[in-house]
């Protein structure tokens, strides 16, 4: 699975004013309903279930919120800024800034972990970490999270 071939505008939301994680997974599961026609709450519930087995806060104030869910057609990705980091109980203790959040069907298990490791493995990016943190609009951020894929 592609993260370039999932990447869409109406998903990529910067400089978002979230206070809390659970806002931010409110966001998302708000967003993300829209763009695959399910039901924001069972979104929200999925996100919230996974961060229950651990905090999908990866470090470098980053979070990668994921789950699975049954009435997905079809797997989507939300690239999201925060104005002010916000805590998200990150192994690294410190606040985060950038959600990559990724909602799969069933049937892309397999792909879904590959996609985890692909967006892991851009915070490898400092760099290219800040040009995402420096998107002032929607538009920028798309545009710099495209530019990132593309290497």
């Amino acid at each position: 699975m592609s993260l370039i071939t999932m990447l869409k505008p109406e998903l990529t939301l910067a400089k978002q004013n979230i206070v809390s994680k659970k806002r931010a997974l409110e966001n998302i599961a708000s967003a993300v309903s829209d763009r695959l026609h399910c039901d924001k709450n069972a979104i929200y519930s999925g996100l919230l279930s996974r961060e229950k087995l651990g905090s999908t806060g990866i470090g470098e104030g980053i979070a990668i919120p994921h789950c699975r869910l049954e009435s997905a057609n079809h797997a989507a990705i939300l690239v999201m800024s925060l104005e002010e980091p916000i805590d998200f109980d990150s192994i690294d203790r410190k606040p985060i800034d950038l959600i990559f959040a990724l909602i799969v069907p069933p049937n892309e298990c397999d792909a879904h972990l590959s996609t985890l490791a692909q967006i892991a493995q851009l915070a490898q990016s400092p760099n290219g970490l800040n040009s995402l943190r420096e998107a002032q609009t929607d538009e920028l951020l798309f545009t710099a999270f495209k530019q990132l894929l593309q290497g």
